[in-house]
């Protein structure tokens, strides 16, 4: 149940939403599997199986879109585009040109696409409705674009707007790396990267290895920047801060796996005592996170 990834947004002031408006907002875009010739369909399914499209509980919604995608690989299209190319050389005496090949891999990827494969997925999103939060379980900004797009043609006025900050997130990171002092309840684990900011774009990594704080230095003082960071937030949750304010490898501690064991009695109430108990240590710990960043900046 615990999202691995969040791409993280704030709920707009004027967003009046109940999950009751959300759900008929839903109802029109629910996924239905596409056309033979459809190479990517999306849709609303409902995060728990036989459950309403927005599950609830407490001012906490979850959300789930259904996404399927037909493999259909460039090699696979130029090689049957050349073989084509060749017939049509053979019937017209000369090589197709550019726009006629265009016009041939279009063919081609029609004719190709109800034999492609099929990759299904799912993103999920939380809503806190409390404390304002949207966080969109996606570890690439493909996925929650594709998120968004499909929120943007369910919900006017669009009700997300992007997250800031005071202060930098490379910045900040570097400082406590600097300083060996991360903020309140944080703690410094062992991934860190660090990049020059020149055209070089060179790279540091350390990978489960903890940063010398010398090495460091020399590098900050070479022009290098922090632009992801391991950290522990009061022995519960592990995670990865990029500087685009992304969080990555999302894990809850011991503490709380032994919590989410001692709940589970059947399916059902197992997702609600995992979404209550992943909600509200993430409001939480982003709250704290947005303070050490010197609290949320007007859009």
């Amino acid at each position: 149940m615990w999202f691995k990834n969040l791409k993280l947004y704030r709920l707009t002031s004027q967003a009046a939403l109940s999950p009751d408006t959300l759900e008929s907002a839903f109802e029109p875009l629910i996924f239905r599997p596409g056309s033979s010739q459809d190479s990517q369909v999306s849709g609303w399914l409902p995060p728990r199986e036989d459950g309403a499209l927005v599950h609830s509980a407490h001012g906490q919604w979850l959300l789930r879109m259904h996404t399927e995608k037909k493999l259909l690989p460039a090699t696979v299209i130029n090689q049957a585009s050349q073989a084509r190319a060749q017939e049509i050389e053979g019937q017209q005496g000369y090589r197709p040109g550019r726009k006629q090949m265009k016009e041939i891999k279009e063919q081609l990827t029609l004719e190709l696409l109800p034999r492609a494969f099929v990759i299904a997925h799912d993103t999920r999103a939380w809503m806190d409705t409390v404390n304002g939060w949207v966080a969109i379980d996606a570890a690439a900004s493909a996925r929650s674009d594709d998120f968004l797009g499909l929120l943007a043609r369910t919900l006017t006025p669009f009700p997300l707007m992007p997250l800031h900050v005071q202060l930098s997130p490379a910045a900040a990171m570097t400082q406590w790396l600097l300083d060996d002092e991360p903020p309140a309840g944080f703690v410094i684990d062992q991934d860190t990267e660090l990049q020059a900011t020149n055209e070089t774009r060179a790279t540091i990594r350390y990978v489960r290895h903890t940063a010398d704080r010398d090495e460091v230095r020399r590098h900050i003082e070479q022009g290098k920047q922090c632009t992801r960071l391991a950290l522990t937030w009061n022995d519960r949750i592990s995670f990865v801060l990029t500087e685009s304010l992304d969080i990555k490898r999302l894990a809850p501690l011991d503490v709380l796996q032994d919590h989410q064991d001692a709940q589970a009695a059947n399916e059902a109430e197992r997702l609600d005592a995992d979404f209550a108990l992943m909600t509200g240590e993430l409001a939480r710990m982003l709250d704290d996170l947005v303070a050490a960043l010197g609290g949320l900046k007007a859009a």
